[in-house]
């Protein structure tokens, strides 16, 4: 074989690793770009599951404020839209996503004197800081709220002087939701 013909071929294979490299990196921009306009994608959530757990959490925080009587306001439920996220969200300013909801468990009591309302936060805040909940929010000695770690779900717990309004609102991050959600019938399992 002459050496005209190993050149040729060197060549020829050093061209072909170029355009294998040039079409990697321009692949491999692409998918950055996607990412990037995108932005991570939201956790699937079970509507269900989240209503059971928002209640479970809810529902031991009035149980442990242990004030009188029952809660004058009923447990309301509701979603809200999410944003979008990664460079998308520019274009689509003050715009939600319909597929994608945050959820929101919350229940209140009007007329509970401070003396009440302060042993019942300390013992939301205590328990909540010993079963690993992290402090997100101390805005006042009358407002706080607590995060779960590995679900990101959130409590917070407020009481109003002026009314003495004590209310605890269980929140759950944004997810996915399946086509058939209907929000008017959240939660299903009440």
């Amino acid at each position: 074989m002459s050496s005209i013909s190993r050149n040729r071929r060197a060549r020829v294979a050093v061209w072909c690793i170029g355009g294998l490299l040039v079409i990697g990196a321009g692949v491999g921009v692409r998918l950055v770009g996607l990412w990037l306009w995108y932005g991570e994608p939201y956790p699937v959530a079970d509507p269900d599951r989240v209503a059971a757990r928002l209640e479970k959490e809810a529902g031991q925080v009035y149980d442990e404020a242990a004030l009188p009587g029952p809660p004058k306001a009923s447990l309301r439920a509701g979603t809200s839209a999410c944003d979008y996220r990664g460079l998308r969200s520019i274009a689509h300013i003050d715009q939600g996503l319909g597929d994608v909801r945050s959820f929101r468990l919350s229940w209140q009591m009007t007329d509970v004197s401070e003396t009440a309302a302060r042993s019942a936060r300390e013992r939301t805040r205590l328990r909540l800081a010993r079963d690993g909940w992290k402090l997100s929010k101390n805005i006042s000695d009358e407002f706080f709220r607590f995060e779960q770690p590995g679900t990101g779900d959130k409590v917070d717990v407020d009481w109003y002087r002026p009314t003495g309004t004590y209310t605890v609102t269980a929140y759950a991050p944004c997810g996915k939701v399946p086509d058939v959600f209907d929000e008017n019938h959240w939660p299903a399992a009440r």
